[in-house]
């Protein structure tokens, strides 16, 4: 099994996604050995369960990306800021146990072990379109269920307008969290009304299994009309808040990562475009279609408002 390369010129490279500072502390580091002692040996999939969810609804009959590309392909800087860093370095990952804080403005403020949160709702089968800000995509089989089935558990005030998501931090066993890559810990966000929309999901696993550790065990939410980074990977904090929270790559780059990130081929990346995307496995580029192919579904969430202002 070998790790994709993408070889398509306009398809920008790490050093040009990446912020020039956190790419050149990445190199540093690199270079004094740091990277060497995270241990890049290919430690291989991490062990994973069989998991199995009902058909859901609004699944796409597109052909899915094969689970080797899945899984040596993607972005989780915790492990490292290459595509391959992910599966070489999340080996040692440890998720379980685990629990997830959810506070703020909320009835019933509450910590939800795994088991609980396994059993929350029904598990569904959501084969989603994924569009990385970068320019690629996938089709990914997903098992999770609504993210509203848990927020209803704890009871949203009116005040909870806003939802933030934290990672967990071990920089013991995410080597990427002992480099300058971003402000520790990850950080997410979505309006009430977007983390209510039954296409927003909480995963625990895909392709029949649970979540391996490089894809975001053994939480992660999936918001599939969204750019990629927006789906934090490995939750262990939810907080209901009254303001826009802020984000680790509005942060990083605020002229370059907004708030809702929604997929938008009309709006650009300050660096490159966003019209066309390479879907990983096939030699021609396709248009990207607005909200990702789901503005039938979420468009009226954002009626009135300015796309290209609110980005």
């Amino acid at each position: 099994m070998s790790l994709i390369r993408i070889d398509d010129p306009s398809v920008p490279p790490a050093s040009e996604i990446t912020p020039q500072a956190c790419y050149l502390d990445r190199r540093r580091l690199m270079a004094t050995g740091l990277a060497a002692s995270a241990g890049l040996l290919w430690p291989g999939l991490a062990a994973a369960a069989p998991l199995s969810g009902t058909p859901g609804r609004y699944s796409t009959s597109e052909a899915k990306t094969p689970l080797d590309d899945i899984t040596r392909y993607n972005n989780f800087y915790e492990f490292g800021a290459d595509k391959g860093d992910p599966a070489r370095n999340a080996g040692h990952f440890k998720p379980r146990p685990w629990a997830v804080e959810v506070g703020g403005f909320v009835d019933r403020p509450r910590t939800f072990s795994l088991d609980e949160i396994l059993k929350l709702a029904p598990l569904e089968e959501r084969i989603y379109r994924l569009r990385c800000v970068e320019g690629w995509s996938m089709v990914i089989p997903w098992l999770g269920f609504p993210l509203s089935a848990l927020l209803k558990q704890v009871g949203p005030q009116s005040r909870g307008k806003f939802v933030e998501f934290v990672t967990v931090s071990r920089p013991a066993e995410m080597p990427g969290q002992r480099m300058l890559l971003l402000d520790w810990p990850y950080r997410e966000g979505l309006r009430i009304d977007e983390a209510m929309h039954p296409l927003a999901i909480l995963a625990v696993g895909l392709y029949g299994e649970t979540l391996p550790n490089q894809n975001g065990a053994p939480v992660r939410l999936v918001v599939p009309w969204k750019y990629g980074f927006k789906s934090i990977k490995s939750i262990v904090k939810i907080n209901l808040v009254e303001r826009s929270p802020q984000t680790s790559w509005m942060k990083s780059a605020p002229d370059e990562y907004g708030f809702f990130s929604n997929v938008n081929p009309d709006v650009d990346h300050p660096r490159w475009s966003q019209a066309t995307e390479r879907r990983i496995g096939e030699l021609f580029k396709r248009k990207t279609l607005p909200f990702n192919g789901y503005g039938e579904q979420v468009a009226g969430l954002y009626r009135g408002l300015d796309l290209r202002k609110w980005f």
